[in-house]
């Protein structure tokens, strides 16, 4: 096929431009999804019932709203994977907003995650998983094992190490160089746990409660030492990328897994600040990561058979919340519908359209937005992003503003939550 240039682009195209599809068109090529009370674990759900009536219900679960806390995290993988039927009620989280006042009248320190349970109020991650399992039972060893405890202090220790290299701000290159040297050493401890273990968790059955205290930091760990220090963690260490691979095989896991370019860009708020080393590799991993393409197997080892349907899943996200996302876009309600439209029309492999002039900024300011999983599964969210890219470049390199790094509060919940 003979390559063809859009107007105001000397970027070849595979495709010959096209209309972008209308609204409807789109409408008709979105799949339907699972439901969200009864189906696979999702980050969209207010209710979770696991083939239980409503009645079964003893628990709700305060986390929040996009996804980004890691201790909520680590309880909801836990009531995802004891099946324990609870109701889901969602909270801003400070860096990205305001507390709702229902919430601090609930808990007045705003701690998240929160956990009521038959009418008793419980804050400290760990304190709800004591609890949960006082109630309903371990998930894999109990948490007062001696294993178990040891395999807790052994996550401190990494979280400490990780922080020390990643949040220590004009490190000079010899220093990040120790601050390195001292996570791998970490590290490694927690690969010689996994290795103990005849399994690739640390609970020798089955995912634990000890590999759930692991899960949210070293998952963003993996994210945001690639961004920032150009660490490929799971390459660097083979016994964590099988604990990864093992985990990603399930759907529960698979529903609250977040992507690199979230994490990169959540964290900074919350944790006081992130720092590049400038490296090399660190520059080639973080435009990879904003550009959209993702890191493949360094961020995430989804087999095929569960991404069936993801740039499907991507439209009728986008679909759901259209007049909003337009509304709220630099370019506006009327300014943004063709653009948008274009790149869902590329999305779906249905052409290659050129956006309106001037639509390039406007298209990335979408493509640096989409938060997993609050929005959508990560290849669903991979498939978006590049679709929003492709689309941008038919007009030109203009870039948005980069995000912020003291407050993430251009993610506002506020107009995107229903309310009765």
């Amino acid at each position: 096929m003979d390559e063809a240039i859009c107007p105001r682009s000397s970027m070849p195209l595979t495709s010959v431009p096209s209309e972008a599809l209308s609204w409807s068109d789109l409408e008709g090529l979105t799949a339907d999804e699972s439901d969200r009370t009864q189906g696979p674990t999702n980050a969209q759900a207010v209710l979770r019932l696991f083939g239980q009536e409503a009645s079964a219900v003893r628990v709700t679960l305060y986390r929040d709203h996009h996804a980004w806390c890691p201790y909520c995290q680590k309880v909801w993988l836990w009531l995802e994977f004891k099946r324990i039927p609870y109701r889901i009620r969602k909270v801003t989280m400070r860096c990205y907003g305001s507390k709702e006042p229902w919430f601090l009248r609930r808990v007045p320190s705003g701690m998240l995650p929160a956990l009521d349970l038959d009418g008793r109020l419980i804050t400290e991650s760990d304190e709800i998983l004591l609890q949960l399992e006082a109630t309903f039972g371990p998930l894999g060893q109990p948490m007062t094992t001696p294993d178990v405890r040891s395999h807790r202090q052994l996550e401190r220790l990494l979280f400490r190490a990780w922080c020390l290299w990643l949040c220590s701000p004009g490190l000079s290159p010899k220093d990040d160089q120790r601050a390195m040297e001292q996570f791998r050493r970490v590290a490694g401890q927690f690969e010689q746990a996994l290795r103990q273990s005849p399994g690739p968790f640390l609970d020798p059955a089955a995912p634990g409660t000890a590999d759930l205290v692991f899960v949210p930091y070293v998952e963003r760990m993996n994210a945001s030492l690639a961004y920032y220090k150009g660490y490929r963690l799971r390459h660097e260490h083979p016994a964590i990328d099988a604990w990864f691979r093992a985990l990603e095989q399930l759907a529960t896991y698979r529903g609250t897994q977040s992507d690199h370019h979230t994490h990169a860009h959540d964290l900074p708020p919350q944790m006081g600040g992130c720092w590049s080393n400038r490296s090399d590799a660190a520059r080639t991993m973080a435009d990879q990561i904003d550009r959209g393409d993702g890191l493949a197997d360094d961020e995430a080892c989804w087999d095929a058979d569960h991404s069936i349907n993801a740039a499907a899943i991507a439209l009728g996200r986008v679909l759901r919340h259209r007049e909003r996302l337009m509304e709220r876009n630099p370019l506006g309600r009327s300014g943004f519908d063709q653009p948008l439209r274009c790149a869902l029309t590329n999305l779906m492999g249905q052409g290659s359209p050129c956006p309106d002039h001037g639509s390039a900024l406007a298209l990335r300011h979408l493509r640096d937005r989409i938060s997993v999983p609050r929005d959508m599964p990560l290849p669903a969210a991979r498939l978006l992003r590049q679709a929003l890219e492709r689309t941008a470049a038919l007009d030109g390199p203009g870039q948005p503003p980069p995000l912020p790094i003291r407050d993430r509060f251009d993610q506002d919940p506020a107009p995107f939550v229903s309310r009765p």
